[in-house]
């Protein structure tokens, strides 16, 4: 990384850092203030309910959105100026290197620029939306200057907002892969779509987005028909990071021109990303369609041109600065430049110049869709919100009062030309294998209304999905989607579960979901089966561990002495299915897991309860689950002593069911507490005692049932 940020350049830079500590700061370089939003005052009034989730009440939407950012600064004002200053390009002042390489890529794929040319095309109610946002996140530093982080950040406005929908939206689908190995003179991640063998994968590129190893969820629908009681059940399992910004942060929304919802978002967005409203819910899983398309380029010999049919063109470029923390106040600029051809941005390696086409690119009608979504009152409105298409990537789960549950396999599919293969890298000199665009709405796969009535996807082909008879036909939908085929322990073992059952009950559900199990049928049971057969060939450890293994009950529930061993075993890097990497030697992998326990515990049959934690402040639980479980504990740090502290995994949960009368009620939880950073908060870890025992929490999504338990209100 450090040679990726210093080639070429860097005698400038270094003149420049020498002028900026000459005068006293490097801001003169390239740092502005932005124009503030345009003035308004604002109605808002937070409550705090007894874990201090807020509950934001406004006259008017953006009043409520004003006051989603001063409640979310109040709790994690660190994580939202990151968001900020990464929409700014100045990331790397504060975080240095890794934050410059998220700079750089905001520069590459042009969001400011894309921002800049549409915002204004916004409807007004959703520009509004932003500017009351950055508003709020300018109130909050304006009244706690002592925390600001960088000078010249604040003010913010409802422009820097929107940049970062567009820069991290295309990153849910994979876009980081293909980036990090362009730049890094790496093999291309290959797209799994239908018949796509394994490749080596990529690093990733920015800090800010989901993590290509550790991407998961789990999402459940049940229509009433399928229901014990009748109702219908909706349940958000998202696994995300437990810290930074794509971090949950929980809230309910009240607004009197009737938008009303409570679920969880991102650092840096106004209003709920998933939960529910008085009539209904969604929740978000990732996908990974084949949505990258790359072109090679054929330039002249002074590189400043390249050929497209038949004619030379500019490669256009663009010097950009990327600031670099080095130590204290000093910051580094270091120059790079940015180049972009008729089929998107381009990155230059020592194999040529590549064009890169991605579903998504250039706009910014997320931010607009998003809104509608939380504003819809029933299943058509919801429908013609998400026919907007313009979210890129993610699938989403279903369910409302009037009992529907449905599955959308939603993502941009970049428009294709019949007759390439668009798995490979394509010529990029000619425009027969080009056009700009996404599909039409109308292609993208549904499963609605499934006769088995309960729907599922965790991060799995969304032809597994419904169980045996409802299931989509592959043969449906067009090749040129590049549909995932990956299936995952978690996907099938929910159809296992879901399926043995015809009369699903609210304690099922809970069962299900907190389920640590293996399905026999999965690929994870094969693997465990092959690790179990592996000859020690007299290495007395290695014989230890494929003992212990082979009485392994396949359950990550904390009650068996292989529970251990058998996390060891899928300890990074060795989820290989998910991560679509070529299967690793089963006995390197078992004699790297035995030794690890070997060397920090010397024993093989540690509790898991003693090997991995939840650990934040003086909070340290004993946990359970696996990486590919529906009980889901992933990515770790490790301790000095061998354990390992969960940092990824079973994140935002909730549980939420409309009786036959359609009302709805909701349940959640979150590891820490309610996303608060800040280690004096009563909030701090106030949840984690319920997560480890697998319990959940109330949601007063009623505000009549508020004010009995309600903590702290004021006026922002």
């Amino acid at each position: 990384m450090r040679r990726w940020l210093m080639r070429g350049g860097i005698g400038l830079a270094l003149v420049l850092l020498v002028a900026a500590i000459g005068l006293g700061t490097w801001e003169p370089l390239f740092a502005a203030r932005a124009a503030p939003p345009p003035a308004h005052i604002y109605d808002a009034t937070i409550t705090r309910d007894k874990f201090g989730v807020p509950h934001i009440f406004g006259k008017t939407d953006a009043d409520v959105s004003y006051g989603i950012a001063y409640a979310h600064a109040e709790d994690d004002f660190s994580t939202l100026q990151e968001v900020i200053a990464m929409t700014r390009g100045r990331l790397g002042a504060i975080n240095g290197q890794d934050g410059a390489k998220t700079d750089f890529v905001v520069h590459l794929l042009g969001a400011r620029a894309t921002v800049d040319r549409d915002y204004m095309k916004q409807p007004a109610d959703v520009r509004a939306l932003l500017d009351a946002y950055a508003t709020g996140l300018n109130r909050y530093a304006e009244r706690h200057p002592e925390e600001v982080k960088l000078s010249k950040l604040f003010p913010v406005n409802g422009q820097d907002v929107a940049v970062g929908f567009v820069v991290r939206s295309p990153f849910f689908f994979g876009l980081e892969g293909v980036l990090g190995a362009l730049s890094g003179d790496k093999p291309l991640p290959i797209e799994k779509g239908f018949d796509k063998p394994d490749a080596p994968d990529a690093p990733n590129v920015t800090p800010l987005g989901p993590n290509a190893e550790a991407n998961g969820s789990n999402a459940f629908a049940v229509a009433p028909k399928r229901s014990a009681d009748g109702f219908t059940r909706l349940i958000s399992n998202s696994h995300q990071g437990w810290r930074g910004a794509a971090a949950w942060y929980e809230l309910v929304v009240h607004s009197q021109q009737g938008w009303n919802f409570a679920g969880a978002t991102f650092p840096g967005a106004p209003y709920p990303l998933l939960g529910h409203n008085e009539h209904l819910g969604w929740t978000n899983t990732v996908n990974r369609p084949d949505m990258v398309d790359i072109y090679k380029l054929v330039r002249n010999p002074a590189g400043d041109q390249y050929r497209y049919d038949g004619q030379w063109r500019k490669l256009e470029a663009k010097r950009v600065w990327l600031p670099v923390k080095l130590w204290g106040p000093f910051v580094l600029p270091v120059p790079r430049t940015v180049y972009r051809a008729v089929q998107g941005p381009v990155l230059i390696n020592k194999e040529g110049a590549f064009a890169i086409n991605y579903g998504g690119k250039d706009q910014l009608g997320m931010v607009e869709e998003y809104y509608r979504l939380n504003r819809a009152q029933n299943f058509e409105q919801w429908q013609r919100a998400l026919a907007q298409h313009a979210i890129p990537g993610t699938n989403f789960i279903y369910g409302d009062a009037a009992g529907n549950i449905a599955y959308f396999y939603n993502a941009s599919f970049p428009n294709r030309k019949p007759g390439f293969d668009y798995r490979q890298v394509l010529a990029g000199d000619t425009s027969a294998n080009y056009q700009p665009g996404t599909v039409p709405w109308e292609m993208v796969p549904r499963n609605i209304n499934p006769a088995s009535g309960f729907l599922i996807n965790a991060n799995n082909s969304p032809f597994q999905a419904a169980g045996a008879g409802s299931e989509m036909k592959p043969e449906d939908w067009s090749p040129l989607l590049g549909i995932e085929t990956d299936t995952t322990n978690r996907g099938t073992r929910s159809l296992e579960l879901l399926g043995a059952d015809g009369s699903l009950s609210a304690e099922d559900m809970y069962r299900i979901k907190f389920d640590s199990g293996v399905s026999q049928y999965s690929f994870l049971y094969a693997w465990f089966k092959e690790l179990a057969a592996v000859d020690p060939k007299g290495d007395k450890l290695l014989a230890e561990a494929r003992e212990l293994l082979s009485h392994w009950d396949y359950n990550w529930d904390g009650k068996g002495p292989a529970d251990s061993l058998a996390f060891s075993i899928m300890r990074v890097p060795n989820r290989w299915h998910y991560e679509r990497k070529p299967k690793p030697d089963p006995r390197a992998v078992l004699a790297e897991a035995a030794g690890y326990l070997q060397k920090h515990f010397g024993r093989l049959d540690v509790p898991l309860g003693d090997f991995i934690r939840l650990k934040q402040g003086k909070v340290d639980l004993p946990l359970d689950g696996g990486p590919d479980a529906l009980r889901a504990s992933t990515s770790y740090d490790e301790l000095p002593d061998g354990r390992l502290a969960i940092k990824h995994g079973d994140s935002f949960v909730m549980f939420i069911t409309w009786d036959k009368a359609g009302k709805v009620r909701s349940e959640s939880i979150q590891p820490f507490g309610s996303a608060s950073t800040r280690p004096d908060s009563p909030h701090y870890t106030d949840q984690a005692q319920l997560f480890v025992q697998h319990k959940l929490k109330p949601v007063w999504f009623d505000p009549k049932e508020l004010k009995a338990n309600a903590g702290r209100s004021y006026r922002p």
